[in-house]
């Protein structure tokens, strides 16, 4: 097995054990979460970086690559919903499309058929991760003591329930449209595929 699809298992196995430390009341648990959520992110872009550069792209990882990233993104919102900094019905929503678009995109390959990514699809993409680290960073650093006393005016304004509420429905709507838009732009291939 190459190096790149070791790190998509790698990235797949840390997507759970980042949302039980995440979830953990210990908050040297929740301190190593945040660790392993940036090294699963940067595995995801080495491992890239490696398939293209020393061409190991494998029908495997073709597979498995984009389903591990959303796993981990997944294991995140998911996360953020149970400790109630952002609703579930947002996260039903930005999870499902990501998945639905994901296999769908799979299978047509499989099937011998390119989707095409708009690079507004991409931006998205981006927009999720910047605010996923954005939570995770603040909401734990909220969890220190001695940094919430430090710092505690900024953190909890920056964790805002109406600013985190507005930023994640915003993230909501874009995810929702890209899903319909990515659709849309397909639909002679989806029809092929079923």
């Amino acid at each position: 097995m190459t190096l790149p699809n070791q790190l998509t298992i790698l990235r797949i196995i840390l997507s759970p054990v980042f949302l039980y430390l995440f979830l953990s009341d210990d908050i040297l648990f929740n301190i190593i979460s945040v660790a392993i959520y940036i090294i699963a992110a940067l595995s995801d872009w080495y491992d890239g970086w490696l398939a293209r550069k020393f061409n190991y792209i494998t029908s495997w990882g073709k597979f498995w690559d984009p389903l591990a990233d959303k796993i981990l993104t997944s294991a995140a919102f998911i996360g953020f919903a149970i400790v109630n900094l952002i609703p579930y019905w947002m996260v039903i929503i930005i999870v499902g499309r990501d998945i639905l678009v994901t296999l769908l995109r799979v299978y047509a390959d499989k099937k011998g058929f390119k989707f095409s990514t708009s690079f507004y699809a991409k931006w998205k993409t981006l927009l999720q991760m910047v605010f996923l680290y954005y939570l995770l960073i603040f909401f734990i650093a909220g969890k220190i003591p001695e940094v919430y006393q430090e710092y505690g005016k900024i953190i909890s304004g920056l964790l805002d329930e109406n600013l985190v509420y507005f930023v994640t429905l915003f993230i909501t709507l874009v995810t929702l449209h890209t899903g319909i838009l990515y659709i849309k732009r397909n639909w002679h291939i989806i029809k092929k595929l079923f």
